[in-house]
């Protein structure tokens, strides 16, 4: 049996090409004019989608989208928008819809559109929400909460901006709504915003074409293209520099890109989910962020918790963590004792998840035993440290590190060390390791890490 699409347009020549289409993609539909009929229509049958104008003679299709999100949830419902009317398409996202489609229609755009609502449809069953008690870890309210709102949004194309502290877990969080969503099998492609040359955010963006500026030696397909079909992750998207940030709202609004140098537009059928540590909100005010833009991103707001608010998942997170880094490294794995295990419990960590690995790690190269114990976590000089680095950083620069830069500077450090000692007993790693005063294990493993071999 062909899916089942319900069409609500009172616009001739739209209907026409809807049916064309729809009909092209072997998708049954029934047709209403008005909210009344779909009404109607709705309580005669079931439908894989629902797909509705905006501007109907009885009604609005926003007040149509609202209402049904309450007597059919599971109902993936898009909405047609008059061009360049983005402020009702953003409202239909936050209401519920799944996505839009701008006027005059695009078949390309329109063919993705129904390819999605196809797959999301209520009829079809769905297993992949198991995955995020898997990958999510945590048995907290603040953390099933979470877990439950990326299972619905999964269902979605609207923009979500992820925010959340430095090592929360925003990435993941972003890959798995991808995951979990009905492009799941496609491209996931994460960009880190504030690691691309300003001169260079175009072309990674949408690509190029041969000759369009110095070093463009062939044609290259941009980042949209790449996540053609999936979800394109923008993380620190605050750094996007202004340029650059009209252009992509743009892209977002439109649905295609233009290459550097290029002359033809390029339909991309993209979901974007964004991320920053920082207030996007305080940005719009200093003047760094475009306030248009970032309404098209904050259709939905979805905060990652620190880690101090979950301090009951830790020893989940910490066994879990410690099980991973003893099997990636071929060693037994150890135990936290009783005090290590509390000691974590009351650390702030203000690195968030990734400053517990960071600590885990360090803990298992210089136990000696299966047991970590509280003092080989040292909790008390890894504060003394970001402290004193924090201190001595605002008084030269004004400006403290983040959590990233003060663990990459200690792992420079600790590189140091250990080439040196190496050096020093040419290489002998028994002597290198009595030199530093650790055990050979922990010599090798820290050898393994900083790919000194």
């Amino acid at each position: 049996m062909n899916p089942q699409a319900l069409i609500i347009v009172d616009e001739p020549d739209i209907l026409e090409l809807l049916k064309m289409t729809l009909r092209g993609l072997s998708v049954d539909c029934i047709t209403a004019e008005t909210i009344e009929q779909a009404e109607q229509a709705l309580k005669q049958q079931d439908f894989d989608f629902c797909l509705t104008d905006m501007r109907l003679p009885d009604g609005d299709g926003l007040d149509f989208v609202k209402a049904l999100q309450k007597t059919k949830p599971d109902l993936p419902v898009a909405v047609i928008t008059a061009h360049g009317n983005m402020d009702l398409a953003v409202q239909a996202l936050k209401l519920g819809a799944f996505d839009f489609v701008s006027k005059p229609v695009k078949l390309r755009v329109l063919r993705d559109l129904v390819s999605t609502a196809v797959k999301l449809s209520p009829m079809k069953s769905d297993t992949k929400e198991r995955r995020t008690r898997d990958q999510l870890l945590g048995e907290t309210n603040i953390i099933k909460v979470l877990r439950g709102k990326i299972s619905k949004l999964a269902r979605s194309q609207a923009p979500v901006y992820i925010s959340g502290e430095s090592g929360t877990g925003k990435e993941l969080v972003a890959r798995l709504i991808h995951d979990l969503g009905v492009h799941g099998d496609k491209s996931f492609v994460p960009i880190n915003c504030g690691a691309i040359p300003a001169e260079l955010v175009e072309s990674e963006f949408f690509g190029h074409k041969k000759g369009s500026f110095t070093g463009a030696v062939s044609d290259k397909e941009g980042l949209f293209q790449t996540a053609h079909g999936g979800t394109l992750f923008l993380d620190e998207v605050a750094d996007l520099p202004l340029m650059m940030q009209v252009k992509l709202l743009r892209a977002i609004q439109e649905k295609t890109i233009r290459p550097v140098g290029g002359n033809e537009e390029v339909t991309v059928d993209v979901r974007i989910l964004c991320a920053t540590h920082q207030n996007l909100a305080d940005c719009v005010q200093q003047g760094i962020f475009r306030e248009d833009l970032f309404y098209r991103l904050n259709v939905i707001e979805l905060a990652v918790p620190a880690l101090r608010e979950r301090e009951a998942d830790i020893p989940q997170l910490a066994n879990h963590i410690l099980q991973k880094l003893a099997g990636k490294n071929a060693i037994p794995c150890p135990k936290l004792n009783k005090e290590a295990m509390s000691a974590l419990q009351h650390y702030q960590f203000p690195g968030n998840v990734r400053e517990l690995e960071n600590i885990l790690e360090r803990a298992l190269t210089w136990v000696d035993g299966e047991i970590i114990s509280a003092d080989d976590l040292m909790l008390a000089d890894e504060l003394s440290v970001k402290t004193k680095t924090a201190n001595e950083s605002e008084q030269q620069n004004g400006v403290s590190l983040s959590v990233d830069d003060l663990g990459s500077q200690l792992e420079d450090q600790e590189r140091q060390l250990i080439t040196q000692a190496l050096e020093s007993t040419r290489w002998n790693k028994t002597a290198a390791a009595k030199k530093l005063g650790i055990t050979f294990r922990a010599l090798r493993y820290k050898v393994k890490k900083l790919n000194l071999e």
